[in-house]
């Protein structure tokens, strides 16, 4: 009972954080050559709109970090909020707040005693704070995960998931607006206070080929990589961009491989410091140990029994 209630809560925070952070930020290399290429070229037609995404890519890129508050569903899998500040300058950074609200994830935090948890995201890992049940089993607070451990974790739904957290950035939703075939302006609105304009699309994985140019051949064909892993067939993206050109907030609802997928993520307070520290080393387990230390074979694979293996995190499910 005990090496299995350590084990499930470890694999859950994992999977949950690994989730989240691609929901908070997105999985995006930012603005590359090939997409100023298609943007300049002058045999490709570039829409007004197309214009406005690729200036919020370039200011949100500028912008170098935020505080976020999210909220995701993922079938019966899981549903959770996030709270906190995240920073994709130089790579990955960030200390978010995560409350497990549903789910069999969250079921499953609620009965080891930990229905909230903190995430700590670093360039070379990712620390969760756990406490109930799997700090009096293990007297540590915080689990270290590295991003090799989390691509195995979800079950290679995030592949090159340390890449990924390399040059992650919040607009990834830009990006997949700018990938769909019939993205138009809503209108104008308010969201929190703050006047903004809302943009809305669909991306057709199927229709990716009938693409007009606003994305290069192989920032589509990673788009079309993420969404193929996760069965997702369309999806549909809606963002909300201020007058400084920056991402305010976005949608994304699916169809998935694990049930019906949505999320809204609000940015705020654009150039926040964010400075996150790892825990102390004498509170924290590494994750990969922690199972050796159970006796699990192949250490850090969801193989092992756990039922916990969460697929998904490529999908904008996310930081």
């Amino acid at each position: 009972m005990k090496s299995t209630t350590v084990r499930r809560t470890a694999l859950s925070v994992a999977a949950v954080a690994a989730l989240t952070s691609v929901a908070a930020c997105g999985s995006s290399s930012g603005p590359g050559k090939g997409d100023k290429a298609a943007a300049n070229g002058g045999t490709i037609h570039v829409s007004p709109i197309a214009v406005v995404l690729r200036t919020t890519e370039q200011s949100t890129d500028k912008a170098e970090s935020a505080k976020v508050r999210s909220s995701t569903t993922l079938g019966t899998v899981m549903s959770l909020s996030a709270t906190g500040e995240v920073s994709w300058a130089g790579g990955l950074k960030g200390d978010l707040t995560l409350t497990y609200t549903g789910g069999r994830l969250g079921e499953a935090m609620r009965k080891a005693g930990t229905p909230s948890s903190e995430a700590r995201y670093l360039p070379d890992a990712v620390y969760g704070r756990v406490g109930g049940k799997f700090a009096e089993q293990t007297g540590k607070h915080w689990i270290r995960y590295s991003y090799a451990d989390l691509t195995k974790i979800t079950g290679g739904a995030t592949p090159n998931l340390q890449d990924q957290a390399r040059t992650t950035t919040p607009y990834q939703s830009v990006q997949m607006l700018l990938a769909s075939h019939d993205v138009k302006k809503v209108g104008r609105e308010d969201v929190s206070g703050v006047r903004v304009t809302h943009y809305s699309g669909t991306i057709d994985v199927a229709d990716f080929a009938r693409r007009n140019g606003n994305l290069s051949a192989s920032r589509l064909a990673e788009l079309k990589r993420q969404l193929d892993k996760t069965g997702i067939t369309t999806e549909t993206v809606d963002i909300w961009i201020n007058d400084q050109n920056l991402l305010v907030k976005k949608t994304e609802k699916a169809d998935t491989a694990y049930g019906a997928m949505t999320n809204t993520t609000y940015f705020s307070d654009y150039g926040v410091k964010v400075s996150p520290e790892a825990p102390p080393a004498s509170d924290t387990k590494d994750f990969k140990d922690l199972m050796k230390s159970l006796g699990v074979p192949g250490s850090g694979r969801t193989s092992s029994g756990s039922g916990t293996s969460v697929p998904g995190a490529g999908s904008g499910i996310s930081s």
